[in-house]
């Protein structure tokens, strides 16, 4: 997995890096009140990037090369759902809202690509959304897209 890792760490690094800086170029770090909107991001910007660097040098010193970056066959089949639901997540988030929006995007996640139990499926996204909703919506007054579906 060496070539793997190398290529998908160089990529996460380059992004957490240049998400910290973008926070810290867009957002105010520290504000009368305390932490601004670029604290949160930035730091997590940071722990990414720390992450991303200790794969890259786990994948520097491992000896075989590993498969190739780009996965074959049932991987790659995965690999492209995965791509097309979290594009068609996004697309719909207007009409579905945030909440029922992630519950249905790990629902099909759980659903299609883990094969598991349906009361299964259903407890993870209603689980997920409601952690969401209970510390987003209701406990920090986070501002969540509601899409056409939450006001029925």
């Amino acid at each position: 997995m060496r070539n793997t890792d190398r290529v998908t760490a160089a990529l996460l690094l380059a992004f957490a890096v240049a998400f910290s800086v973008g926070a810290l170029k867009s957002y105010q770090w520290w504000g009368p009140g305390g932490p601004g909107p670029a604290f949160l991001p930035f730091w997590l910007g940071l722990v990414m990037a720390f992450l991303a660097l200790l794969m890259l040098v786990r994948s520097v010193k491992e000896k075989h090369p590993g498969e190739t970056w780009l996965p074959r066959g049932e991987g790659l089949r995965d690999m492209l759902v995965v791509l097309a639901a979290t594009v068609a997540y996004v697309a719909l988030l207007n009409v579905t809202g945030m909440i029922i929006g992630t519950a249905l995007y790990l629902a099909f996640l759980v659903r299609f690509l883990g094969r598991h139990a349906w009361w299964l499926t259903a407890a993870v996204a209603l689980a997920a959304a409601g952690f969401n909703w209970l510390v987003f919506v209701h406990w920090l007054r986070v501002p969540m897209p509601e899409g056409v579906l939450w006001t029925f």
